[in-house]
């Protein structure tokens, strides 16, 4: 689930930096959106030490304008991350949208582009709205209620209108609505629906169905057709309890309406990139041989072309081929990867979009030593052409470390792996101080990225950054995902156990100095290792984490709960709720015995800031240190600059008196 989501807060997220003692000026004094508990004075030169590693920041690609060769991306230039118009590559950004919240998406409409539709939400609460702005005169225009949560548009053909789902039922259920964008008195539910879940992907090629996805979990959804007018529903493929749970994702309408393309792990331990006839029900596997998900796909204007990228092990490839129809099956031809000047290895690409009326691609690519920035191809041109190139804070990029892939045996025999962001040998002599950097989810995946502030810790302090992808991760096949749920949830943290033993095993690391860390479900990794395994680290940083499965289940949003009971486990029964209770960090506060810092944000819908409240009074009652921080203003992380870099002030101050003495 949300793995742009999870791309996204990788290259955003405010780490870890580190600053000279200072006595020349006053100590900080915090934005007054935050709440600090407990946290010490930040020293008054500290941005001055780090302000570099502070200043990168990344572009995401948006949508094309159907008339003309420009997009929309979102990148930031002040607090938080707005669109931009972009005309040429390497041309001037043109910001448009200007808000204290972050914008996440947009999307033109797609025959005119006079407007686009953004979707933005307040404070970090996730109940994102959808406006339209008219580019001719600037005007915003908000189209959806202003109270549910509800998804970005999924634009018909001809543009006339918009399909999304919306909670605002029940907030429960993500219903589906109908609009159109330039009469807001349009807007209506076409049908109620059960679950969190639900959303919209294509309309047909005539406008007149919808192809809708449902997801129960990270290893089972289904596929359903809805008219357009009526509201009524069919399933493209029937439940099936002899196949077993069967996942699809990212699914399209092929140009003629008679089938659909979409990524399932379908008889396969892997997504593969599959044609289904409407007809028959039949599967055609497109990449048939794949040892490795398809991560992302898009089908170009006419039909004829697919571009796709392949995961391979975390690194993304990307391959461009020729859809053709033969004997009545379809099949891809000539499949070839676009060029590279200089070539580019090591990286994750993203947000595939051909142009609505052109044979032109773009996507995201984001590796180590850059972040994400926007690039283009057209077989017209075979070597890719990049249109950002964001800011690193003025540090060159050949001073960013590669990460190492590696892997160690856990408690079971199972191979686990990981990314190691090592420092430069001949700088930093003698076994470094280690960081174990959790990723969320718990279905995501640590990915070969760029580290943003966490460069300052790696470059200048000498520090060993690893970022393990424990069983539960996305990425390694079907089986692997769902090791860790329910039950099996203790599995996952002896593989960082496991993890703590090969870093005893590797003599330029220090394994009697180790911090633990996470953000959302890694948060609550980090507090489960903090009470596990406290012998074995100095501190722990727990960003948005869940100190108790049990109470986060009952307080998490509801259109989230049963999507989340499908891999914690249901807390409503008895042996499940005995197991939650038992394991959770909060009941276990004598075992954590080392100091944690903990962040949260106020308004945080997934992970709701009582998890935090609840995990800091109990460790302030034992007497044990805590640290803690809180957004007024923020959600699931904190999206605004001013608020993100004291945080980062604050950890620094974590990791001098906690790790490095």
């Amino acid at each position: 689930m949300n793995r742009m989501f999870c791309l996204v807060a990788l290259l955003f997220h405010p780490f870890f930096a580190l600053a000279a003692d200072s006595t020349t000026k006053l100590p900080l004094t915090p934005p007054d959106s935050l709440i600090v508990d407990d946290i010490p004075p930040i020293p008054g030169d500290m941005p001055e030490q780090v302000g570099r590693y502070t200043e990168s920041r990344a572009a995401l690609m948006q949508d094309w304008n159907p008339k003309a060769r420009t997009m929309l991306i979102a990148t930031r230039f002040a607090e938080t991350n707005q669109i931009h118009q972009l005309t040429q590559p390497g041309g001037a950004r043109l910001q448009l949208t200007f808000f204290p919240d972050r914008v996440d998406s947009a999307s033109f409409e797609p025959t005119r582009g006079e407007y686009f539709i953004f979707v933005k939400g307040t404070g970090g609460n996730e109940f994102t709205q959808n406006y339209r702005y008219d580019l001719a005169t600037g005007d915003v225009t908000l189209l959806t209620d202003g109270k549910s949560r509800n998804s970005g548009p999924r634009w018909s053909n001809r543009g006339d209108r918009v399909a999304y789902t919306s909670t605002r039922r029940n907030r429960a259920d993500t219903d589906l609505y109908i609009e159109a964008p330039l009469d807001p008195k349009t807007d209506h539910k076409l049908a109620d629906v059960s679950g969190g879940g639900w959303q919209v992907e294509d309309w047909s090629p005539d406008d007149k169905q919808l192809l809708v996805l449902e997801e129960i979990s990270v290893n089972e959804s289904y596929l359903w057709l809805f008219d357009a007018e009526t509201g009524e529903r069919k399933a493209i493929i029937p439940r099936d309890k002899k196949s077993g749970k069967v996942a699809y994702s990212h699914a399209q309408f092929a140009k003629d309406g008679k089938g659909v393309f979409a990524t399932t792990d379908r008889d396969s331990e892997f997504q593969r990139l599959a044609y289904i006839d409407l007809a028959s029900g039949k599967h055609t596997f497109l990449v048939s041989d794949a040892k490795f998900d398809v991560d992302d796909w898009d089908l170009n204007y006419d039909g004829k072309s697919i571009a796709y990228t392949m995961n391979e092990k975390g690194r993304s490839t990307i391959h461009v081929a020729a859809v053709s129809t033969a004997d009545g099956a379809v099949v891809l031809q000539n499949p070839f990867e676009p060029k590279f000047e200089p070539a580019q290895e090591n990286v994750v690409i993203t947000g595939l979009r051909w142009h609505q009326h052109e044979n032109l691609l773009a996507f995201n690519l984001a590796s180590a030593r850059s972040p994400s920035d926007v690039y283009s191809w057209s077989p017209d041109a075979p070597t890719a052409k990049r249109w950002t190139e964001s800011e690193t804070g003025g540090i060159p990029p050949a001073r960013f470390v590669e990460p190492k892939l590696v892997t160690w045996k856990s408690f079971d025999g199972r191979e686990i792996s990981g990314f190691v962001y090592q420092p430069d040998p001949q700088k930093f002599s003698g076994p470094r101080p280690v960081i174990v950097n959790i990723h969320g989810g718990p279905e995501g995946q640590s990915r070969p990225v760029f580290l943003a502030r966490n460069n300052y810790l790696i470059n200048e302090l000498g520090c060993t950054i690893i970022f393990p992808n424990v069983r539960g991760s996305t990425g390694y096949g079907k089986a692997f995902v769902v090791l860790d749920n329910g039950l099996k949830r203790e599995d996952t943290y002896k593989d960082i156990n496991a993890l703590f033993d090969w870093i005893k095993t590797q003599p330029q690391l220090a394994a009697d100095r180790i911090m633990v860390t996470g953000g959302s479900y890694g948060g609550h990794m980090t507090l489960a290792v903090a009470t596990y395994y406290a012998d074995r680290i100095r501190c722990a940083l727990d960003v948005v984490g869940i100190s108790n499965l049990r109470t986060f289940l009952e307080h998490t949003e509801s259109y989230r709960r049963d999507l989340r009971r499908a891999e914690y486990g249901d807390e409503r029964d008895p042996k499940m709720r005995e197991f939650m209770e038992r394991t959770a960090p909060l009941n276990n506060i004598a075992k954590i015995t080392k100091p944690l810092f903990v962040v949260a944000g106020a308004n945080d819908p997934r992970v709701p800031k009582s998890e935090a409240d609840q995990i800091v009074k109990a460790l302030k009652e034992k007497g044990t240190p805590v640290w803690y921080l809180v957004g007024k203003d923020e959600g699931h992380g904190f999206a605004k600059k001013k608020n993100a870099d004291f945080q980062f002030y604050s950890t620094v101050q974590f990791v001098r008196e906690f790790l490095l003495k």
